[in-house]
């Protein structure tokens, strides 16, 4: 099966926003709620068949593709978001070469969406710290480990740092399927111009 760039570009989304809300908690304490929802949502759908469906629309990360775009046009407001971006995408390498860690992942996900199902809210503080855990106990014993700047006042809270563990297994679980369909570094340098065209085509 192929995929184009219009598909690459939600998996870039779905990383940016993820991202986006990690910055946010950890400057401020508080997520978006509906955001924080479609990454959620988007680590437990394993068996989506399209990367829209991944999730729930490509209407979902609608605010991902602007920070995306914004970024594009060199527009973008936060200098970090980049470089964390850049962090989750060397970390996703890593991760899938370890089939251990791959499969103890997929459990961990398949026990949190048990939960989700039994809370009936993905975003349920249940989900978050069973996904936050298991990101401490998996992908975050890897390198490179990712380092979130933010206000120590809110980063010294248990639940802003599980939700931002989560978080980040989402922009981890976005970075995989942009892999899977196709995706690579060089996108941000030839594809440049057809990812934009791509974005515009999505977002007014």
């Amino acid at each position: 099966m192929s995929f184009s760039i219009d598909d690459r570009v939600l998996a870039v989304a779905g990383i940016a926003q993820a991202l986006q809300q990690v910055r946010r908690i950890a400057e401020t304490g508080h997520s978006e709620a509906s955001v924080v929802r479609t990454a959620m949502d988007s680590v437990m759908r394993i068996d989506a068949a399209t990367p829209a469906e991944v999730y729930g629309s490509a209407l979902q990360v609608e605010p991902g593709l602007r920070v995306v775009r914004d970024y594009f046009r060199n527009q973008g407001k936060d200098d970090l978001l980049p470089r964390l971006a850049l962090s989750v995408m060397q970390l996703e390498r890593r991760f899938v070469r370890e089939g251990a860690t791959v499969d103890k992942v997929s459990a961990g996900i398949a026990r949190a969406a048990g939960i989700a199902r039994e809370q009936g809210d993905s975003n349920h503080p249940d989900v978050l710290n069973a996904l936050g855990a298991l990101y401490a106990d998996t992908i975050s014993q890897l390198k490179p480990r990712i380092m979130v700047q933010g206000n120590p006042h809110y980063l010294g809270q248990a639940a802003v740092v599980s939700e931002i563990r989560a978080l980040l297994l989402a922009a981890v679980r976005s970075a995989v399927l942009w892999r899977q369909l196709g995706g690579s570094y060089w996108d941000f340098i030839f594809s440049r111009k057809t990812m934009l065209e791509a974005i515009e085509r999505k977002v007014r």
